[in-house]
């Protein structure tokens, strides 16, 4: 399936693009990839995502990621109660995709900021 498959002229966003939108959201990166290593609390995954998300949005994207099939939830019935966060076999193949992209990125920042450079260069 191309980008052409995902009928970008629609004001209705496609079942893949909303997917997609998750997957690469800026905290959905960081928490599948987080994930990859082991299951968290909720502030034990705050933290390890770098502790600059608010509890709410940390909170949203994880039941958005837990919607889509992505995270599991473990609510155990303990006082004090306990919640922890794991990936699902889809949520594990995600967090793959998304780590290999984090790997490239790692590999080729420089000649992006090279590219950046000759871009910013060639304006003024």
């Amino acid at each position: 399936m191309g980008v052409r498959d995902w009928n970008l002229d629609s004001d209705e966003m496609c079942p893949q693009r909303l997917v997609l939108e998750h997957v690469t959201s800026r905290w959905g990166t960081l928490i599948l990839l987080a994930l990859q290593d082991r299951a968290y609390r909720f502030s034990e995954l705050r933290r390890a995502i770098g502790g600059r998300v608010s509890e709410k949005m940390l909170a949203q994207t994880l039941q958005t990621l837990e919607r889509d099939g992505l995270v599991h939830r473990d609510a155990k019935p303990v006082i004090p109660p306990r919640v922890d966060y794991s990936l699902t076999d889809l949520g594990r193949e995600a967090a793959e995709r998304v780590h290999a992209l984090a790997i490239w990125t790692e590999r080729r920042v420089g000649d992006v900021g090279t590219a950046r450079a000759a871009y910013d260069e060639a304006r003024s």
